[in-house]
């Protein structure tokens, strides 16, 4: 897959408009993650928006970010940097092949303790 293919993937996947972004940065200040980001949260979505989807898969920041939401919040343009960041993150996941798991490989014990609704929404995020 080509740098312009995943990046129309990313975009895509987080459902966000990354040209409207104005860089402001007030997501970046709302942040409760910030100082441990190496790459802020509107730094992503100028990277998304540019086509730097290497720099972007291999940061740490996808693992640090809390999914909270602030940035998406604090946002006036109605940008979402965290869906950028889940976006990254799952195309991440993805490209590590045979990330899935069965159906039939989750064990009972799971079956009993864990609501059905969250074991659909992992099969089909990471199973794609």
């Amino acid at each position: 897959m080509d740098k312009t293919e995943m990046t129309e993937i990313m975009k895509e996947i987080s459902g966000t408009d990354v040209r409207k972004c104005m860089k402001c940065g007030k997501c970046s200040g709302r942040c409760p993650a910030y100082k441990d980001m190496d790459i802020k949260p509107h730094q992503f979505v100028t990277m998304l928006e540019k086509g730097k989807v290497e720099e972007l898969l291999n940061c740490s920041a996808i693992w640090n970010c809390f999914s909270c939401m602030a940035c998406v919040e604090r946002c006036p343009r109605g940008v979402a940097p965290a869906q950028v960041i889940e976006a990254v993150r799952t195309t991440f996941t993805r490209a590590q092949n045979n990330n899935g798991l069965a159906a039939e490989d989750i064990p009972p014990i799971v079956d009993e303790l864990i609501p059905q609704q969250l074991l659909v929404s992992a099969y089909r995020k990471y199973n794609k």
